[in-house]
C-alpha cells in the first residue's frame, strides 16, 4: 500500500519528534516551546501556518477546489512527575506527557509531511489543528472562536490508548466520551458554639446533606439507561472542633452523554443545593464551568473512519461498538460545529509493562509502533474524506 510505504519512510522523523515533545512537556496554555517547534517543522515542510491564541497552531494544506477537513492533535502535557527512566523521559520536574499528546502531535506532523508531497493532487484542503489546553478544556474553543471551522466540512481526531493492544482501534458511532462540567458551591451559614446549635446555622451539616441529596439525581431523576455521574471531590469547612462552621465549600463535577441530559443535570444540581440550603436557613452561591461537551461521533464520519481503519489494521482489529468512557475530551467542541469522528488507536505492547499503564500515570508510555498506525490513519482518512 502506497500510504503505508510513505508513512514508514517517516518513521525516524515521527519517532524522533515524539521523543522530543516527550522530553519537553508543557502544561495547558503554556505550550510556547511546543508551538515554536511545530512551527519550525511546518516551515521546513513549506506549510503556511498561523497561531491560534497564544499557543495553538494551524497549518494549511491547499489542494484542488473541494471539501475542507480539519485534523486535530492536542499538544499539552500534565503537571505530573515522570517515573520512567527512558532516555527520552521528561527533562522538566513535575511535568510529563502522561496522556499521549506528544504522540498525537508527532503523528499529525508526520501526516503533514506525507500529505505535503501530494498537496497539488488532493481533491480538497486540510487544516492541521495543533490544539492547546485540551487537559483543561480551553483549547478547542479558541479554534472555534477564531473562525477556523467556518468553512470546514468535517473534523478528525484520534487518541492513543494504553487499554488497547497495538494494531487494534476503536471507532464507534454516537456518544463515546462524556461531557465534563465543574461546579463550586459556597454555603453561607451562621457561626456559633457547638453547645448551642439552635442559635447557629451549621454550613458543614448543610453541606453534608447536600452531598447525599445530589445522588438522587442519579438514583431517582435520571433514566437508568442514560448514564450520569455526579461527584463531589472537595468539601472544605470549619475552623475548630467546637465551633459551628459558618461556611462550607463544595467542588464537584458531573458527566453525561448528551447535551439535553447535561442541561437537565445542571439545573437539578442547582435546584437541590439551593433548596437544601434555604430549608435550613442558609444561603448559597454556585458557579459552573463548562470544560467539555460529550464526544459524539457522527454516523457517516464514523463509518468512513471504520472503513479506513479496516484497510490499515484488518477487519478483526476494528471495534465499532466499544464501551463509552466517562473521561472527557474537548474535541467535542469541534464536533458541535461540524460533523466529526474521534478514533482510539492501541499502543499497548504486552511485552512492555510501561505501555500498559493507564493514562495520567507517572509510568505512562506508548508502543511507538502504534505511532505509525496513527500517522497512517491521519493520512488515509484525509484522502478518503476529500474524495
Amino acid at each position: 500500500m502506497e500510504i503505508r510505504r510513505e508513512v514508514q519512510e517517516t518513521e525516524d522523523y515521527v519517532v524522533g519528534l515524539r521523543r522530543h515533545f516527550h522530553q519537553h512537556p508543557e502544561s495547558s496554555l503554556k505550550e510556547f516551546e511546543t508551538a515554536r517547534r511545530i512551527e519550525e517543522e511546518l516551515d521546513k515542510l513549506l506549510i503556511p501556518h498561523e497561531r491560534v491564541g497564544e499557543t495553538g497552531v494551524i497549518g494549511y494544506l491547499k489542494g484542488k477546489e473541494g471539501k475542507v477537513l480539519g485534523m486535530r492533535a492536542d499538544i499539552d502535557a500534565l503537571e505530573l512527575q515522570e517515573l520512567n527512566t527512558a532516555e527520552y523521559a521528561s527533562k522538566y520536574e513535575g511535568l510529563m506527557h502522561a496522556c499521549g499528546h506528544d504522540a498525537h502531535t508527532a503523528a499529525l506532523l508526520g501526516a503533514a509531511k506525507v500529505l505535503k508531497t501530494k498537496e497539488s493532487e488532493l481533491p480538497g484542503s486540510v487544516r492541521l489543528f495543533f490544539q492547546q489546553a485540551e487537559e483543561i478544556g480551553q483549547g478547542a474553543r479558541q479554534f472555534v472562536a477564531g473562525g477556523h471551522l467556518q468553512d470546514v466540512d468535517g473534523v478528525f481526531g484520534l487518541h492513543v490508548a494504553s487499554g488497547l493492544d497495538t494494531g487494534k482501534v476503536t471507532v464507534t458511532p454516537g456518544p463515546i466520551a462524556a461531557s465534563c462540567d465543574y461546579f463550586k458551591v459556597t454555603i453561607h451559614g451562621k457561626s456559633g458554639h457547638v453547645g448551642k446549635p439552635h442559635a447557629a446555622v451549621d454550613a458543614l451539616y448543610i453541606a453534608s446533606l447536600s452531598v447525599v441529596s445530589l445522588q438522587s439525581i442519579v438514583a431517582r431523576q435520571t433514566d437508568p439507561v442514560d448514564p450520569v455521574v455526579v461527584g463531589i471531590g472537595i468539601l472544605s469547612s470549619g475552623t475548630r472542633y467546637n465551633i459551628i462552621a459558618q461556611e462550607a465549600v463544595l467542588e464537584g463535577t458531573f458527566r453525561t452523554y448528551s447535551q439535553e441530559t447535561r442541561e437537565k443535570t445542571q439545573a437539578s444540581i442547582e435546584r437541590i443545593l439551593r433548596a437544601t440550603a434555604e430549608s435550613h436557613g442558609a444561603t448559597m452561591d454556585i458557579e459552573f464551568q463548562d470544560f467539555a461537551s460529550p464526544v459524539i461521533n457522527d454516523q457517516a464520519s464514523a463509518e468512513l473512519a471504520a472503513s479506513v481503519c479496516r484497510k490499515i489494521v484488518g477487519e478483526d482489529n476494528v471495534d465499532t461498538n466499544a464501551p463509552k468512557s466517562l473521561g472527557a475530551d474537548d474535541f467535542a467542541e469541534l464536533q458541535r460545529v461540524v460533523p466529526g469522528v474521534y478514533v482510539n488507536v492501541g499502543t499497548r505492547n504486552p511485552q512492555d509493562e510501561n505501555s500498559s499503564f493507564p493514562h495520567h500515570h507517572g509510568h505512562f508510555d506508548i508502543d511507538e509502533k502504534g505511532l505509525l498506525i496513527a500517522t497512517e490513519l491521519y493520512v488515509a482518512y484525509a484522502e478518503a474524506f476529500l474524495v
